[in-house]
């Protein structure tokens, strides 16, 4: 029987070096990296994304950077289907392949497979959207803390779209979204080798905000006013531009809007551990790891 492909997942927190590991990872076996960063998947969202520079996307074949419109519809589904197309395609001519990304419901689908849910009643979904217009996302949170606590440490609390997903399961159901997530993976024809980066708190904090105060001087203001019209489209329910939407709209000063960026990306980077900390088959590595190290490991790990 042939060997198994590997893929090797590179996971950790946001503005951790999960990019620059990545590109080392596939330099070293020559090889191509598919981005389960959810964020990166749309064009137009260059800045507040912190996709690749052009340098960097030159340096190893990329795979679903910027593939997608803000005006498609497009979800972690469709992401499972096309990446596993894509590694079957990079697995025919390759023993080994790259994926990245701080999306952990994104890795987990490519990896395991995706949760079943039930169909759920429009109405339900009306109504839930209804209530975010008229009371606002707090509201809605408040309530998916309550029903299902578990689920809440760990999602994206600030994509109202998530919480309205979650609640809609909830409510359809009267059982917590979590008491739906699968406990046995996907049959897949590749082995799984994570790679995690990993710093103490105030480092990852200290280096999330260095990053936004780099974005905001390569341009994020600029870019989030021109995408202002479509500011209600789901590709731009994403911390750094609903901020900025709410500055160009006259709710938050700009010195406001930034410090909620920088908290809410904080709060997102700790949500991201409470996720990876769950999977004890992560190899994790220090920040300032030498990826040589990290390639060395894998090599023995894997005997590649």
């Amino acid at each position: 029987m042939s060997k198994k492909p590997l893929l090797i997942c590179v996971v950790g927190a946001t503005a951790i070096g999960k990019t620059s590991l990545s590109i080392a990872l596939a330099t070293a076996f020559n090889t191509e990296i598919i981005s389960a960063d959810s964020r990166q998947f749309y064009s137009s969202m260059n800045i507040g994304t912190a996709v690749p520079s052009a340098q960097e996307l030159e340096s190893a074949p990329h795979h679903f950077i910027q593939h997608k419109s803000i005006f498609d519809s497009y979800n972690v589904g469709d992401f499972e289907r096309e990446a596993l197309l894509k590694l079957d395609t990079l697995f025919s001519k390759k023993s080994t392949a790259i994926l990245v990304g701080g999306s952990g419901l994104y890795v987990d689908a490519v990896v395991n497979g995706l949760d079943h849910f039930p169909d759920i009643d429009k109405q339900i979904r009306e109504a839930l959207n209804t209530q975010l217009d008229n009371d606002g996302l707090a509201f809605l949170q408040q309530e998916l803390m309550r029903v299902d606590p578990l689920y809440y440490k760990t999602m994206d609390t600030e994509n109202p779209r998530r919480v309205i997903r979650a609640l809609e399961i909830y409510r359809a159901t009267g059982k917590p979204y979590s008491s739906f997530l699968k406990d046995r993976a996907a049959n897949r024809n590749f082995k799984t080798l994570y790679i995690g980066l990993t710093a103490e708190r105030p480092i990852v904090y200290q280096r999330i905000n260095k990053r936004v105060d780099i974005m905001l001087e390569n341009g994020l203001l600029e870019e989030v006013k021109q995408l202002r019209a479509h500011k209600d489209l789901n590709a731009l329910q994403t911390v750094g531009y609903r901020e900025l939407f709410q500055y160009f709209d006259g709710t938050l000063t700009l010195e406001k809007a930034v410090e909620e960026i920088k908290k809410n990306t904080r709060r997102f980077a700790k949500r991201q551990g409470t996720w990876f900390r769950k999977n004890q088959q992560i190899h994790w590595f220090d920040y300032t790891s030498k990826s040589d190290d990290i390639v060395r490991f894998i090599k023995e790990k894997n005997a590649l």
